[in-house]
Order: C-alpha cells, then structure tokens, then sequence
C-alpha cells in the first residue's frame, strides 16, 4: 500500500478562492472588508515566516492586514493596551497575537485579553468552552483545517477510533474536541501514556500532534488509517520534518498529510475563515 498524500497547499487554496468571493460579496453588497490585526512581539525566526505567510493569505482573500511589530522588550502592560485599543476597534475583526511570546510575558494573561469576538485563533477559554459544548463558534485554526482536510477524503467519523498523540491547548486538546464533535470515538495520549505505539496501532485516524521528528514509526500505523502530521520541526540543517516517519508510515496507511504542505497552509486558510465568520457574526448582533 502506498498513502495517498492529503494535499493541505491544493485545498487551502480553493478555501482561499471561495473566501474571496465571499469578501468580494460583501463588498459589492456595499459593506465594509474584513480586518485582521496581526501582532508580533521580537523577532522569533519561525514567527516571522508564519507571520509574513498570514499577511499575504490576507491579501489574497481581501481582508485588511494591520500589522503590529513589536520590540522584544515590549512589556506585558504595554501589548495589554494595544490589545485593548484593538478590542475597541470597529475596523478590526479579528486579533491574532503570534506565539511564542517573549519569556517576561505570560501567554495565557494575553491570550484572554483578546476579546472572545475578535479571537480567531479560537484559543480564548470563551471559545474552547464553546467548542466543549458542542456549540462552536471561533474554532482553534489548526484542528478546524485538520477536520477540513478529513472531510475532504471523505472520513465519516461516525463508529471510528481517532488517536490523538499530543494535548497541547494549540492543537492536541482542542483536536480531541473537534473529532468527539464530528461523531468519532477518541483517544488522547500524551508524555504520560504508557505503550503509546499500541493506541497509535489501533487508530483509523490518527493525528500526530507532539512535535518530536519521526516520533511515530509506520510499523505502529494501523494498516489503512488516515494519518495527519501536524508536526512542524526545524532541523539544525534547514530542513522542516513532521513528527512521523513518511516513508515508513506511507507504506502502510491509506492517507497521510505531508509536512510541509499539509497542515500548515490550512490553518492559515481556517485563520481567514474565522476572520470572515467573526465580521459576520458582529454584524448580526
């Protein structure tokens, strides 16, 4: 068997596409174009490459970029107060604060500073509650493409084991949420779990989420699963490589994400959805 790759580049450029038709609707409708405010604070090497892709996707689409590069030594108190004239800001839908911060600032006191309107990372406790509550509104970007990206296969969910290897609250935990929402059985795993590779062999979908190269090998992979590597780590020789082994995991699953080109392209276009989806709901207040 070899997997069929899962191309995350070709689907988030169609996602794109209707997006734009979406934004140029509303323009022609004769309202406003959606806002995103992008805030950086230093200049983490990786940031600044995700940073600059979000900028452009914005372009793409039709949707404002306000970009906001600050010093390293931005404090706390002073993102708080752009944060703050960004939540007061009727041109600005939605606030996305890059991650990782600087050391000195806490992530989580920023994180709920956004108001949960305007949280298009979807990592607002607000929005993760929602999410629990299967009444979802502003979805975390990444787990939200890796449901677009299963969809597009044609995965059921219903009566399927989906294993989850990582619970970061960016991806691992709202994941798990995402695949109970769309009917599957689930299970997470984490640093903690013993025998991680006999719950990795028993899922039929499984998602890799834990940021170790080549964590998980193909003998592991339950043959014919659908495999998505959200794993996105830098190799002191350049290269980028996810957190399965792709040659060993493609002989024996049915479907596999790519890294890059997989995953990554579509939380960016999840991003720009909830860009659109948070203009739209302010409006029908």
């Amino acid at each position: 068997m070899a997997a069929k790759i899962i191309d995350g580049k070709a689907l988030a450029a169609g996602i794109k596409r209707q997006l734009r038709e979406r934004v140029e609707a509303r323009i022609a409708a004769g309202r406003r174009r959606p806002g995103l405010a992008v805030v950086q604070v230093g200049s983490h090497s990786a940031s600044r490459v995700y940073v600059r892709n979000k900028r452009k996707a914005c372009e793409e689409v039709g949707v404002l970029s306000f970009a906001h590069d600050l010093k390293p030594d931005t404090s706390e108190a002073e993102l708080n107060a752009l944060i703050d004239r960004l939540n007061a800001d009727d041109a600005v839908d939605g606030i996305l604060v890059q991650l990782p911060l600087p050391s000195h600032i806490e992530s989580t006191r920023v994180i709920e500073r956004i108001h949960p309107d305007k949280d298009v990372d979807g990592f607002h406790p607000y929005n993760i509650g929602r999410l629990t509550q299967r009444i979802p509104r502003l979805r975390p970007c990444t787990p939200y493409g890796v449901i677009q990206m299963l969809k597009s296969v044609g995965e059921t969910f219903y009566g399927r084991h989906a294993v989850v290897v990582g619970v970061s609250n960016i991806v691992g935990r709202p994941m798990t949420l995402e695949l109970l929402l769309a009917g599957a059985t689930v299970t997470a795993t984490h640093r903690f779990t013993k025998a991680l590779e006999e719950h990795v062999g028993m899922a039929e979908i499984l998602v890799v989420a834990a940021g170790k190269p080549g964590l998980v090998k193909g003998e592991w992979v339950r043959e014919g699963a659908t495999v998505i590597d959200v794993g996105i780590n830098h190799l002191p020789d350049g290269t980028i490589v996810g957190d399965c082994d792709p040659v060993s995991v493609a002989a024996r699953a049915a479907y596999l994400s790519p890294v890059p080109g997989g995953v990554g392209p579509m939380t960016i276009a999840m991003l720009l959805e909830n860009t659109l989806t948070a203009v739209e709901l302010r409006e029908a207040l």
